[in-house]
Formats: structure tokens, sequence, C-alpha cells
């Protein structure tokens, strides 16, 4: 912990004494349903369905992640390695033991891609949308439901919705500090609303360095904007956004088991140390400059890359009354991103240009490059009929991206590599594009019979994706080589009938059972790690005819009462997950994402998940919150597993087996105490044991963490609306352990413990802000 970051917080501690982070943007003119809570149950939904609302934020720091905030809903858990949930190579979120990539996202109805790393259909909501500009986050977290445009929700989804600009005029300011150098401000200023227009324009700016051993190349900065305007008229209302990111973050190492146990939790890069880590490459190398070398010199980095990633993504909305029982809504959108991950490598020598090479370096650069280019459109039109509520709706994108892995063979020392690196490289190792065509329809009809005692949906949507990959020549002064270049090949997912149906029962006032059905199917994944295409053409020749897309049965159903200070739901699910798409790789680690490996992809089998989960809020008194939840599942291979590495298969005992990353276990519990301006939150979430191979021969244990939250709201002062500061206590207790793992390596077994999976957790890390609203 830096000594700057401790003497601000402690001050802010001392200070203020209590009360946590509120957020100071105006209030948002939202549909939220109850902001006075911590969470909101569903009701009248023939689904599972839970609403985080802004207040859940303040036991986090100004500017965490929203999809971390999550993490103590019933069925969820988030990870990431820092602390605000914001890197993005380490974010990741399991609901009901479905994965990042089989969960749908939506921003205001706009489709946010599959949550990958190395995304190449979307963005995460990081880089979406400012947290502090946040409504309400939906997550259905077993059946997501037919209208939301997504082509990977095997499982659930969250739905996110963007604050309305404020009906008063008015802004706020919020100033944050905090461990390891952590700096943050943020700047909304609204409007006000004059004759059905209103708007707010907002900014952030964020910094904080690395929490491990690295001394240099270890800062992570975010510059983002959020646009709204919005127009409301007597036949309905029209919205437009506008989101530009710029997120620039130094990365952390993958470590194993037996690097923990020999280099500890905080193993970082060794930079500044440059002649130290050249010679740990010359060992590498097997160089005559070598000397001390151990078996272990391959793990030394430098640094560990730098993640640079520009968006831009705008859309415009329109829901129109037609009549009194005829709606109409329209959107269109468009985003673009430009990425790149530039890493030191020591798999062979940079040359300086000279007959002689004895002043060669040990050391190249690894340029890996992400474009995306996608425009799409939404409509749906819904008719009150009597008792039914029909509904239909479409969702059409076109979508180029790209991705490319170039080499510098041109190194002479260290250099920035939080920068796009401009000119033409020496070689590539693959360049491919890929264009994708998305389309998507929905019918539904909803009864309301029996006034409004009893709920019946039913319907179907029907999903066309085509992804047609090209290899491409690059930019480099060498063209990749056919051992190495990615495929030519297309891809088509489709299926025209996949059918929903969900009831809701009112037993008496406040109290419901509910039940759903739902089938679903996953287009085939993109990007160079998790794709199908990413792999040689020869590879690719056999493999391409013979893969089938993924798909899901699941249903769920339960019990859930609401009333004025308790909320109470009681669920159960199964699903089965078919046609699973799993990735062969012969590689290390390091080296996974490259074709001459001779990766190869492959449908095995079946996943069958089974659970069941408790959530329950109570608010005795006005001043009061306190929520807990119980998640049990269990979620299993259903058959073992062929496993090939070229030519050679064996099977490995895999049938019954936990799915890897899969805790059976969690519990979460937030208790949130306001009065007279004092607020305190404290939330607590114990995650039990994950698996990390497929036989379950290597896991993590459970563990519990606790984050604090603590402020004073001064109120009004002078000209000021508003004045609040806070102290918020990340992983309170310090507690160290594995968070997020890396999904494209996990293996069937690792009896040395030597596959580089996952991130270590953040230490206990302290962060005070103030805020004013005008």
């Amino acid at each position: 912990m830096k000594k700057s970051a401790f003497a601000l917080t402690t001050a802010v501690c001392l200070v203020f004494t209590t009360q946590a982070y509120a957020q100071t943007a105006p209030a948002a003119d939202t549909d939220s349903k109850d902001d006075a809570g911590i969470v909101v149950i569903g009701s009248g939904e023939t689904r599972s369905v839970s609403t985080l609302v802004p207040s859940n934020l303040d036991v986090l720091p100004p500017g965490t992640s929203v999809q971390k905030a999550l993490n103590f809903l019933p069925g969820v858990m988030s990870q990431s390695i820092d602390a605000l949930g914001l890197n993005e190579q380490s974010m990741s979120l399991q609901v009901r033991g479905f994965s990042t990539t089989h969960l749908g996202y939506a921003l205001d109805g706009i489709p946010l891609g599959d949550g990958a790393y190395n995304n190449y259909n979307g963005l995460t909501i990081n880089r979406a949308l400012i947290s502090d500009n946040l409504g309400r986050a939906d997550l259905a977290t077993g059946i997501a439901g037919l209208g939301i445009p997504s082509t990977s929700n095997l499982g659930g989804a969250v739905t996110y919705t963007s604050s309305d600009p404020a009906k008063n005029m008015g802004g706020a300011i919020t100033q944050s500090f905090g461990s390891a150098d952590a700096l943050r401000t943020y700047v909304r200023l609204d409007t006000g609303e004059h004759n059905g227009f209103s708007a707010y324009i907002s900014g952030q700016y964020s910094r904080q360095n690395l929490f491990v051993n690295q001394a240099a190349g270890n800062t992570s900065t975010g510059k983002q904007f959020n646009g709204k305007l919005k127009y409301q008229f007597n036949g309905g209302v029209i919205r437009a956004f506008v989101d530009v990111s710029r997120t620039n973050q130094a990365d952390d190492a993958y470590l194993s088991k037996d690097m923990l146990n020999r280099r500890g939790w905080d193993f970082g890069g060794m930079a500044p140390d440059w002649q130290g880590y050249l010679g740990r490459s010359y060992c590498v190398l097997k160089s005559s400059k070598c000397s001390g070398a151990t078996a272990n010199d391959s793990e030394y980095t430098y640094t560990n890359g730098q993640i640079l990633r520009n968006d831009e993504l705008y859309y415009l909305t329109g829901d129109f009354n037609l009549s009194k029982s005829l709606t109409l809504s329209l959107k269109a959108y468009h985003h673009h991103d430009k990425g790149a991950g530039n890493n030191f490598i020591n798999s062979a020598y940079s040359t300086q240009g000279t007959a002689d090479t004895s002043d060669d370096v040990p050391v190249q650069i690894r340029d890996t490059r992400y474009t995306i280019n996608r425009s799409g459109g939404l409509g749906s039109l819904s008719w009150d009929v009597a008792f039914n509520r029909f509904q239909a709706g479409f969702w059409l994108e076109e979508n180029t991206s790209s991705a490319s892995r170039y080499i510098w063979s041109n190194v002479k020392g260290p250099s920035d590599l939080a920068q796009y690196l401009q000119g033409q490289p020496d070689s590539a190792q693959w360049v491919q594009s890929t264009d994708w065509k998305t389309r998507q329809f929905y019918l539904q009809d909803t009864m309301r019979l029996l006034n409004d005692t009893l709920t019946v949906d039913f319907g179907f949507k029907g999903t066309y994706s085509r992804s047609d990959a090209h290899a491409l020549p690059g930019i480099a002064k060498s063209a990749p080589p056919a051992s190495s270049q990615f495929a030519n090949g297309s891809l088509v997912a489709k299926d025209f009938f996949l059918p929903q149906v969900g009831l809701r029962y009112k037993l008496a006032q406040g109290h419901e059972l509910y039940a759903s059905y739902a089938e679903n199917m996953a287009m085939y994944q993109g990007g160079f790690k998790l794709g199908p295409q990413s792999v040689t053409q020869t590879v690719w020749n056999a493999q391409g005819g013979t893969l089938k897309p993924e798909k899901s049965r699941s249903v769920e159903g339960g019990y859930r009462f609401v009333s004025r200070t308790l909320q109470l739901t009681l669920s159960g699910y199964y699903s089965k997950f078919d046609n699973r798409l799993l990735q062969y790789n012969p590689c290390a680690t390091a080296r996974q994402s490259e074709p001459g490996c001779g990766n190869s992809f492959h449908n095995a089998g079946s996943v069958t998940a089974k659970g069941m989960e408790i959530g329950a809020l109570w608010k005795p008194v006005s001043w009061l919150n306190w929520y807990n939840s119980l998640s049990l599942n269990s979620t299993t291979y259903d058959q073992n597993l062929d496993w090939c590495s070229g030519a050679s298969c064996v099977v490995k005992a895999t049938a019954g087996k936990q799915q890897v990353d899969t805790p059976k276990t969690m519990v979460s519990s937030m208790v949130t105490v306001k009065q007279h301006g004092l607020s305190a939150s404290l939330q607590g979430k114990y995650t039990g044991r994950r698996y990390y191979t497929y036989t379950n021969d290597q896991s993590f244990g459970g563990y519990f963490t606790l984050d604090l939250g603590l402020g004073y709201d001064f109120g009004h002062i002078g000209p000021l609306k508003g004045v609040k500061a806070s102290l918020n206590v990340t992983n309170l207790t310090n507690k160290r352990y594995a968070a997020n793992f890396d999904n494209s390596v996990f293996a069937p077994d690792d009896a040395p413990g030597t596959i580089q999976v996952f991130h270590a957790s953040a230490p206990r890390q302290l962060f005070g802000s103030i805020g004013i609203a005008f």
C-alpha cells in the first residue's frame, strides 16, 4: 500500500467516521422499482429475476464494475483480479453453471456481445457505461426471455439500463483516491427538462497501479465519456446515447499452483530491471551468455503486457404509442472497436541489422491486434387485446471483426508498450478477418387471467448466425507461414423454433409461484482463442463439417414473497447443455493461441446442471437492509472425455465430475445501515471449491471475503445540493485466493500443478472519496 493512499484514506476515516459512498449524480428518471433497497426480487415475472439498484454499489468503491456488483446475487460468481473489477483479461461471470460466454448482455436493449476477452462481437459493460450512470441491472439467472438480443445466452442474461437525464438542472463531481496510487475523477452535468428535452454529459478518468511486485510498466488508465439525450412527447419518447471509451491496462501474470508455491501471490514482471530480464532470456534461448540457469527461467517476464481498447458506441431509440393498445419500439446502433495486446517475449532473437550477431537481443515484441465494426437494428411491436399482450420483434446485425498477431524483431531495449505500435512489423503469425451476419426474431403471447392472478406467456424465437472467416496476408514484412496461418471457412448456426413458456400464479397478496421452460442455441464463437475457426486450414478441413452448435434446455420454478419489510425467493432449476464445444490444445499454456500448436475444436458431449437458491431481503426499519443468499449447484459432465493430441487419444474419466470453475456452494450476506446522514455497508461472500481440470484432480479451496463501505452525507451546504464523503475497504480481511480462471487452458488433469490457469486475488485495498452535487 502506498503511503499517500494510506494517509488520505485514514484521514477520511477519522474526519467523516462512517457512511457508504452514495452516488452523487442527479437522481435518475428511470423505472427503477425500489432504490431504497439493496436488491429487488422480480414480482410478477414468470422467471427468476433479480434487480440490482444503484444503492447496492455503496459498499464498493466508486467506479467499480457493475458486473462485479452482481457477485452477491443467488447463483452468481463474478471474478476479477483487481479490486474494482475493471481488468479486461480477468473479468469473468458464472451463473448457474454457465460461464461468461454462455450468457447474454445488453445495455438499454442494445446487444453487448458474449462478454469474451479478445471480444469479436461486443464490449464489456465497463467500456459501455460509466457505473455512476447506472439506472438498474436486471439479472435473469436461468432463462433470459425471448426479447434479449443475444446469440450466446444458453443460460441467463444481464440487461443493464442507463439512467435517464434528470428533470432538474444540476451536476455532480466525485473525486477518489486509494491503494496502489489509485485516482478517479467523475463529472456529470444535467440540462434539466425543457419542453420535453433533457440531456446529460458525463466523463471519468481513472488510474491505478498493479498490486504485484513490479515497479515499472504497471499503470492502468481509463478515459470514458457518456452522453444521453431524451425527448418526451405525447406519443412516446426518443433517446440517443453516446459512449466513447479509452482503456489502457497493465496486465498480470497467470499463475500455476506450482508457481504459487515458489513465487507467492504477488509475483510480477521484472521491470525496470531490463538487464536482469535479458539474463533470464539468454538462459531460455540456451545462449552462452546465460549464467545461473534454472528450470523456470521462462516464467520471468519484463512486464506481463499491456491491454489497449478504443471503443465508440452510439444508439438511437424510439418508443411510440401508436394507439392505446399498440406500441412500437425501434432501435439502431453502431459500435467500433480497435484493440491491441502488446507483450515482450523471449522465444527468439531480435537482430540489430549487422553481420555480427553478438549484440542480438533475446527478446521480441508480440503485437496482437483486434477490430470490431458492427451495426444493427432492433424492433418490436406490442398489441394489447383483451387479456392478451402479443409481442413480435426482430434483431439484425452486420459485423466485421479481425484478429492478427505480429512479431517485432527490432528490439534494442525497453520501450513503452502502453501504445498502439506504429510502423511495419517484421513478421506475422496469423491474420484473419470474419464477416458475421446475425438474424433473430421472436413471437410471444402473454395472458393475464383471473384478475391478474394467473400469468401465462409462451412463444418462440428463431436465430440465424453465419460467420465467414478469411485468412489475410496482413501488413508485416513477411506474410504468415502456412503452418501457423488461421483458416478460411464458414460456419452457420440456425434454429428457427426455440420455444419458451412460463407461468406465474398469485397465491395471495405478495405470494407467488412461477415456472418456466426454454430452449436456446449459441452461435459459434469467434476470437483467436475460443472460436473454432482459429485453427490451421488442415485442421479446419477435418473439423469444420462435423461441428454442431451448442444448445441448452432449461426448466426452473420457485416461490417468491414480497412485502414492505421482507422479500423472499426460493428457486430450483435443471438444465441440459448439449454439444459442448471443447478446444483440444497440446501446447504449453504460454503458447496455446498459436495455430501451429495443432489446436482443434470438437463437440464433447453434454453437461447437466441442477440446483437451488434462496434469497432474502429484510427491511425491519427504514434505516436497515439485510440481504442473504444461498446457492447450491451440481453441474456435472455426462460422458467421459475422449482427449486427443494429434493422432493419439485417451479416455479421461470425467463422467459425473463437477464442471470446471463451478462452485457447488455459495453464500452471501450484505447489511446496510443509513440514518441521519451516516451509513455503513458490510458485504460478505463465501465461494466454494472450484476445479480447473475436467477429471477434478486439481482445484482451489473455498474462501470467504468481506467488503466494507463507510461514509457521511452532509446534505446541503451553501449553493451545493449535497456533499458526501466515503471510505471503502475491499477484501477487508486480506484473504488471498485464486481469482478468475483462464478457461482457454482447462485440461483433463494437471498432476504436477503446472498449468498457468489463475490470477491471484488483490490484497486488502482502501479507497477514499468526496462527492458533491450542485
